[in-house]
């Protein structure tokens, strides 16, 4: 994962609030003023950054200037992943070999979808699943995916195949989207930590920028959590890239979210709907995760779920195969959109983000097979990714180290302040490089856009052996450095 530079900006700030076990009834003022009473010393707060990727570009005589920021970005971001792939971890084979925990995939599951997907019904061979489908996909999957989120995102009506349009991912879903919605240098709204992976999808292609709504962790004036995002928080951070000349049109959100596991509430997803429609804002609605939602007092609800949509027109919800049904290399995503116009422009992008018709059969299969699901599937997928969850989370409680956790996704948020050589992002990568030295894979906050340098995301969603490895490997990397390092740092 890579670290990205921002465009020299005025960045609204507000004083930095108590912690969390402080009170949190006093107000710092308003939050637009760029100086503000406040402890004497402390750091005000920045509210938003605009990303600024043609900062940084390699060095290559053979490429145009677009060609080396998209090389830079393969350099910067897959450097965690090359020195992994080339030496896995494998028990018998190379068992001293990289651990991953850093990589959002479920590995829990395979028996289980090995045995569905070499079932006979899945292998099936007809002359238009080898010929050019409807870009849009074949109408039997967009059929079934309309049903199968009809009923998974417990939408108020029946959700139609002509709204659906099916592409190889998540990531060619924000691509087109980032392409077909924005200009060139335009730039949507998106709350910090995030998925790093966004920004490479947003302007690769589309040359079009993130606006990060920084959260903090922190619980000041109302928030009742840290990390929270909330509209007033939005309308500063659009404010702020208005005032800069920075035209933002739409708004991200990712729910539940990566790296938090935060579930929005019916209420906040009103409320930032709200929002975007004020302002006339696409809202581009990622629920990758949303059933991978595994303790039982966690309750999700999807944007499809709402009774009336403020912006139907502007709405736009992802959903893909990857994180739900542990297969990301299968390569499935969906766009349920009521937007005819971006239906169609998304779909004349499939010619180059399309799947073949034996996949396309495959998840049709897949996705109708309703009693397998329920019955089987997600049961045990929430089981066993519940018991992977309490033993990394029983582990980190045994070390003392602070971590944000809300029961959905593959990831914890984990606080290792304490641990830095340094309280910057020099000495975040310092502690990172400790990790990938020790033969541990972990992603770092900066990697997230996190303000605050210190935070790491640990992804529990595998098998229990490797687990095990990776946590002993961590707490001697966490031993070491508290050896040679005290703790100036609160956690």
């Amino acid at each position: 994962m890579f670290t990205l530079p921002k465009k020299e900006s005025r960045g609204l700030t507000t004083c930095q609030g108590p912690a969390p076990t402080q009170d949190v009834s006093g107000s710092c003022g308003n939050a637009l003023e760029k100086e503000c009473s406040g402890k004497p010393g402390q750091k005000p707060l920045e509210l938003y950054g605009v990303g600024d990727p043609t900062a940084m570009s390699s060095v290559s005589s053979y490429l145009s200037s677009r060609g080396r920021i998209i090389k830079w970005f393969w350099d910067s971001a897959e450097e965690g992943s090359r020195t992994y792939h080339a030496d896995e971890y494998d028990k018998d084979k190379n068992p001293s070999g990289i651990i991953n925990l850093g990589t959002s995939e479920n590995k829990l599951c395979f028996d289980l979808l090995s045995r569905r997907l070499s079932q006979s019904d899945m292998l099936r061979m007809e002359p238009s699943l080898l010929e050019y489908p409807d870009w849009r996909g074949h109408l039997f999957l967009r059929e079934e995916v309309a049903r199968f989120l009809s009923f998974y995102c417990k939408s108020p009506a029946p959700l139609k195949a002509e709204n659906v349009v099916i592409l190889n991912g998540s990531a060619s879903l924000f691509s087109a989207l980032a392409t077909v919605l924005c200009e060139v240098g335009e730039a949507f709204l998106i709350p910090t930590p995030f998925y790093g992976g966004i920004t490479q999808h947003t302007y690769l292609y589309g040359n079009v920028l993130l606006v990060y709504v920084y959260l903090h962790s922190e619980v000041t004036g109302l928030d009742t959590r840290p990390f929270q995002l909330t509209v007033e928080k939005l309308e500063m951070a659009l404010e702020g890239a208005n005032s800069e000349g920075v035209k933002v049109k739409g708004l991200i959100l990712i729910n539940p979210q990566n790296p938090l596991g935060d579930i929005y509430s019916s209420g906040e997803l009103q409320e930032f709907l709200g929002f975007a429609k004020r302002h006339k804002l696409h809202v581009i609605v990622d629920e990758v995760y949303m059933l991978s939602v595994f303790e039982e007092s966690a309750t999700y609800r999807s944007v499809l779920s709402l009774e009336g949509l403020p912006d139907p027109q502007r709405t736009h919800v992802m959903w893909a195969a990857s994180k739900d049904f542990g297969m990301s290399g299968l390569r499935f995503g969906t766009l349920y959109t009521e937007n005819q116009d971006v239906a169609v422009a998304v779909a004349s992008l499939c010619r180059y983000h399309g799947l073949s018709g034996l996949v396309q059969h495959q998840m049709a299969q897949l996705l109708r097979d309703r009693d397998w699901i329920n019955q089987v599937y997600l049961p045990e997928n929430h089981a066993r990714l519940k018991a992977a969850h309490t033993y990394v989370t029983e582990e980190l409680r045994a070390l003392g180290i602070p971590f944000l956790s809300r029961g959905a996704g593959f990831f914890i948020w984990v606080d290792l302040r304490k641990y830095l050589p340094e309280d910057t992002f020099e000495g975040e990568m310092q502690l990172w490089r400790r990790f990938l030295d020790n033969k541990v894979l972990l992603f770092f906050g900066k990697a997230f856009e996190c303000k605050e340098p210190g935070w790491f995301r640990i992804v529990f969603s595998d098998k229990a052996h490797r687990l095990r490895v990776g946590m002993q490997r961590v707490q001697q990397v966490l031993e070491d450095q508290s050896q040679v390092t005290e703790d100036p740092f609160p956690a």
